[in-house]
């Protein structure tokens, strides 16, 4: 009798069946964080809320030619629940309006989002009544998916905020901040939330603040990569602008190194390169 031995082909030295396996688990993790934010958009709408942003992190980034990890954020609004909030301490805009995130972490989907205590905490937010309403909304769109509220152990008042300030006004800080944010050739611009302009739409008033979004899908990636949490803080940039007390702007905007300490308890060079990366970008478009 002949016996014929096989061997399995390989792919990049994985033998085949462990490959395709693996493969059919990632496929598997990528329907499971589609699905999350499918049941996300669902609520949203059902909710009457406002759909600001829907970011798939890794597609983006795989369009760059960078690898990540499964990961989508989405991004909405609702100016009833902003206006009180931003009312107390207008720079809590850097952290709003809602989001949540849907990930891959070691092979599972999670799910995350910015809780009413992360606001209280790193803003110094005493309005429980304004608190309760945000924590209410985002609750009718988390109900439906398994997901947890972002960190607050070693969160503090101000936590992460890199912080500008300049001579001009909101306005041509805007304008200027964007021109020069639109012409990186590797550089997504999502949009932009007056909440000034939101907030009128209660009958309430608001210094002049304009959050901007906007994000970089290659060197954003390669950030998310080994750390893809701070996907929901971090990616895309929240940058926000809004009247300093003495005239002139204020220019906020997000930490990366600090959120990757804050979810994962450490950073890596390219959060760092990123932060000073956008600190010369911005000094220069508010000069």
């Amino acid at each position: 009798m002949t016996v014929v031995r096989t061997k399995h082909r390989s792919l990049a030295g994985i033998p085949l069946i462990f490959a395709t396996a693996m493969m059919a688990h990632a496929s598997s993790v990528q329907e499971a964080v589609d699905e999350n934010i499918t049941l996300i958009e669902v609520a949203i709408e059902e909710a009457g809320l406002a759909s600001i942003a829907s970011i798939d992190h890794a597609r983006l980034a795989a369009g760059e030619g960078v690898e990540m990890p499964p990961s989508r954020v989405q991004i909405f609004s609702d100016p009833e629940v902003n206006t009180p909030i931003l009312k107390e301490n207008i720079r809590a805009g850097l952290d709003l309006p809602f989001r949540v995130l849907s990930y891959a972490q070691d092979g599972t989907a999670e799910v995350i989002h910015t809780g009413s205590d992360f606001l209280e905490v790193r803003h110094g937010l005493r309005d429980k009544s304004a608190l309760d309403t945000f924590s209410q909304r985002l609750g009718e769109v988390t109900r439906e998916v398994d997901g947890d509220t972002a960190p607050t152990d070693g969160l503090s008042r101000d936590y992460g905020i890199i912080e500008l300030t300049s001579e001009l006004s909101v306005a041509e800080a805007v304008e200027n901040i964007t021109k020069i944010v639109v012409a990186q050739d590797d550089t997504v611009w999502f949009g932009e939330i007056d909440f000034r302009a939101e907030a009128a739409t209660q009958d309430a008033e608001l210094p002049e603040a304009v959050l901007l979004l906007f994000g970089g899908p290659g060197p954003g990636g390669v950030a998310m990569a080994e750390f893809p949490a701070i996907g929901l803080d971090a990616f895309c940039q929240k940058l926000l602008v809004y009247a300093g007390d003495d005239g002139g702007s204020v220019v906020i905007f997000n930490d990366i190194a600090a959120f990757a300490e804050l979810h994962y308890g450490s950073s890596a060079k390219p959060h760092h390169a990123l932060n000073e990366r956008l600190t010369a970008t911005f000094q220069k478009a508010l000069q």
